[in-house]
């Protein structure tokens, strides 16, 4: 076990030595090979006198600069504080006479570096809230170098800008986000910007998705819940409205959100008034019918009443006799034949007082009103949305 700790560590060592050795040999390789590099430039003469203060062709003509920007990424758009966030490579070129090597057409890429060493424009996001390079693992900057002078300059800049939108159609606004580009010392006089004519001026934006959430999968099922709403529907839509009016700014005209949002509370309360009404009428018609039972009960004990109160009498009984809470009254003689028995009911009271107002309110079953609210809420609920999605798209 010994010696194989003892040799352990010059085996290391060997293998250590081994990679280094293919990779120094690599290099060696690299740089002994007939690579022609007798055109580059000698850039300590380019840059020998160089004022980088003043912009080329100072006291003439404006420099033309190109631009060109490719969108990397919309990372976040809010609505609430009206701006979004977006990476960008912002490509910028401009010809300087003073850097001109004309011996030769090859383009020079230089280093991040070398920028410092140049005059460059003074560029600046207008209506950006924060802005930021990105320097991982070296400054993200890109220097390009023409023969004739023609700079190409790109940079990596992540910027949160503000953007003015109008609410008044949320959710479906559409809104105009302006990246706004000027010279911050400059005047017209020195600096003109264009878009670049020799690519495409703004790219990148075909390739991306705003999308909070991806669906990767998702299937159907079935299931039969019993679960009472109403007032839970109520509160559901309060806190909907609420919520929502909080994750916006405030502004003085109503959102269509806001509306969409009153037709649901609308259509949701006269739900509930629905089901108050269908409610109290079927109570209705349960304590009629048992108004009516009652009566016919009562009906039925004045008859036997009144049969023995004949009965009594026609036997010769004078004495009177309180069978009846309420008085019978029996027509003609109580000799008379027994047929001749009236009963006062209940029935025969309301046959002369029914018709007219309250013939208009009789309840209606709670069966039918459900069944007339089922084809007339659907209904005017789809009528409103085709007026709604009418006025607020077209």
């Amino acid at each position: 076990m010994d010696e194989l700790a003892w040799l352990l560590p010059p085996l290391l060592l060997l293998c250590a030595q081994h990679r280094g050795a293919r990779a120094m040999n690599d290099i060696g390789d690299y740089v002994g090979s007939n690579l022609e590099i007798s055109w580059l430039p000698n850039l300590d003469g380019l840059i020998e006198g160089y004022a980088r203060n003043f912009r080329p062709g100072i006291g003439g003509p404006p420099v033309n600069v190109a631009l060109a920007i490719e969108v990397a990424s919309i990372d976040h758009i809010s609505e609430v504080n009206m701006e979004y966030t977006m990476t960008v490579f912002l490509h910028q070129s401009w010809r300087d006479s003073r850097l001109s090597y004309n011996h030769t057409n090859e383009t020079l890429g230089l280093d991040s570096r070398f920028v410092d060493k140049l005059w460059l424009p003074d560029t600046f996001i207008v209506n950006a809230k924060s802005a930021w390079f990105h320097d991982v693992t070296v400054e993200n900057k890109l220097i390009r170098l023409q023969p004739d002078g023609v700079i190409l300059y790109s940079i990596r800049i992540t910027s949160t800008v503000a953007c003015d939108m109008d609410l008044a159609k949320y959710p479906m606004d559409e809104q105009e986000c302006m990246l706004h580009l000027e010279s911050y010392g400059y005047s017209s006089e020195d600096i003109v910007y264009y878009w670049s004519e020799n690519q495409e001026q703004i790219h990148g934006l075909d390739k991306l998705q705003l999308a909070q959430f991806t669906i990767t999968s998702y299937r159907f099922t079935t299931e039969l819940m019993n679960f009472k709403s109403g007032i839970t529907t109520v509160l559901t839509m309060t806190t909907l409205m609420v919520s929502a009016r909080s994750s916006l700014p405030r502004a003085s005209a109503i959102k269509a959100l806001d509306v969409y949002f009153w037709i649901c509370y609308v259509f949701v309360f006269a739900a509930l008034v629905e089901y108050a009404f269908a409610h109290f009428n079927a109570d209705y018609r349960k304590k009629q019918k048992a108004k009516v039972k009652v009566k016919e009960q009562r009906a039925e004990m004045d008859m036997k009443n009144a049969i023995v109160l004949f009965s009594l009498s026609a036997a010769g009984v004078t004495q009177e006799l309180a069978v009846s809470r309420r008085p019978c009254r029996m027509p003609g003689n109580l000799m008379g034949s027994y047929r001749s028995v009236e009963v006062e009911t209940g029935e025969t009271k309301k046959q002369g007082g029914q018709g007219g107002l309250r013939g208009l309110l009789k309840p209606i079953d709670a069966d039918t009103i459900d069944i007339y609210a089922r084809a007339v809420f659907p209904a005017a609920f789809a009528a409103v949305n085709v007026i709604y999605w009418a006025a607020y798209t077209m």
